[in-house]
């Protein structure tokens, strides 16, 4: 049998592509383990992915354990606050031992962070909006039924819906 002929015709993945470019973008910001950026909610959790995201990894002089600096907004900041300790574990679980020794939370983009917007794409999917109540939607159609007209009979049929969905005050 003769031996098997690559189908790739020079082609590559784009991951091989890019891998050796996201690893120099991601150790520019002081990040070694990009997992901390592509699995973010995974390791902390999504409750806290969709109020924060890492943004660097600034290592001391001395060499001796860096800092994470997480971007947030004002007013989950506090309650960010009181779970630095448990992130830090969780961060540090990626790494394999004590990298990270601080946490830092920064609320708006300092010079040189180009995503100062404080957009969290982990939040948690919108709820899917409640249909109408069959017996109103009954009422309602029962309601425009003798209108031969059906655009016209339609028409009222949505509006006697929504009157009669509408709370009462």
């Amino acid at each position: 049998m003769p031996p098997r002929r690559p189908t790739t015709k020079g082609f590559a993945r784009s991951s091989t592509l890019l891998q050796e470019r996201i690893r120099k973008a991601s150790e520019s910001r002081g990040f070694a383990e990009s997992r901390l950026l592509t699995q973010w909610a995974e390791i902390v959790g999504t409750d806290v992915a969709a109020i924060a995201r890492p943004v660097k990894v600034g290592y001391g002089r001395g060499g001796m354990g860096a800092t994470l600096t997480l971007l947030t907004t004002g007013a989950q900041a506090p309650m960010l606050e009181m779970q630095k300790e448990t992130l830090r574990a969780r961060v540090n679980s990626v790494y394999g031992y004590n990298a990270i020794s601080r946490i830092t939370i920064t609320q708006t983009a300092p010079t040189g962070f180009a995503d100062g917007q404080a957009s969290f794409q982990h939040r948690a999917p919108a709820k899917a909006p409640r249909g109408p109540d069959p017996a109103k939607a009954e009422e309602a159609r029962h309601i425009a039924a003798p209108v031969a007209d059906t655009g016209l009979r339609a028409a009222l049929e949505a509006l006697a819906q929504n009157v009669l969905s509408r709370p009462k005050r």
